[in-house]
């Protein structure tokens, strides 16, 4: 049943990357238990429009958890912290009416913020474009069934590719490790025959890029799979070192 809630959001307000910024406070009335958390904020942003305030920035793009482009902290949580969650599938009715919410980027240096809760993720596409490839010969599409793969290899591949490139790994590892992400994407291509011919260059370009980009060494502490929406385990950290070494070896 619907329920409506009256809410305080004290929200991360910054510029951008050299200002210092701050949390700002908003009350925001009749939410709709039935609005998403992105929906909720699109309320405050119309109201704060029609007072003649300047909106709240904030990334989002499909809204159905697969674009990867939102992604906030919760009351100190990536993504807000239910299993499986993006933040554009966070509802309402997981909130009580009175409570505070406390709204904030990613915090990592090399996710520089933007403005507000907006920061700039292109660390990562520079990672995929250091080695997330494969060669392929040009022309029509093979057969499905020309190349045999494993089936324990293909699923553990699919589950790897499901990673959406968000963050939330690299917000919510106290060191700020870009690990999970960057195992997930060696992964995905080291399982199959056709990621076989670029392993070696891709492990030691993708962790070398990772590490230029300047973000922090995995310590095991698992945080990163804790929040990650897709639930990729951190068996990829461990296949990325693997593929590492071997590409040292080589």
């Amino acid at each position: 049943m619907e329920k409506l809630l009256n809410l305080t959001l004290k929200i991360w307000r910054q510029k951008n990357a050299d200002d210092k910024g701050k949390l700002v406070e908003y009350k925001v009335e009749g939410i709709s238990t039935e609005m998403s958390f992105l929906e909720m904020l699109d309320v405050l942003n119309e109201d704060l429009t029609k007072k003649g305030g300047e909106p709240v920035e904030f990334d989002s793009d499909c809204r159905e958890g697969i674009c990867g482009t939102c992604g906030c902290v919760i009351n100190g949580v990536a993504h807000g912290g239910f299993k499986s969650t993006t933040l554009c599938q966070l509802h309402m009715r997981h909130f009580k009416d009175g409570d505070t919410i406390f709204i904030e980027p990613w915090r990592a240096k090399a996710f520089p913020v933007i403005k507000d809760l907006v920061v700039d993720r292109g660390a990562f596409d520079r990672i995929m474009a250091a080695g997330g490839y494969i060669s392929t010969k040009t022309g029509s599409a093979p057969d499905a069934n020309s190349i045999l793969i494993p089936k324990e290899n293909s699923d553990l591949a699919m589950d790897m590719a499901s990673c959406i490139g968000c963050g939330a790994c690299v917000a919510a590892c106290p060191n700020a490790s870009a690990s999970l992400f960057v195992g997930a994407k060696i992964s995905q291509l080291s399982l199959l025959p056709q990621g076989k011919v670029e392993a070696a260059h891709r492990a030691e370009n993708m962790v070398a890029q990772m590490d230029e980009e300047m973000f922090g060494a995995c310590t095991n502490i698992q945080e990163c799979e804790a929040v990650c929406p897709k639930e990729i385990s951190i068996s990829a950290i461990a296949r990325m070192r693997r593929e590492y070494a071997k590409a040292a070896v080589k």
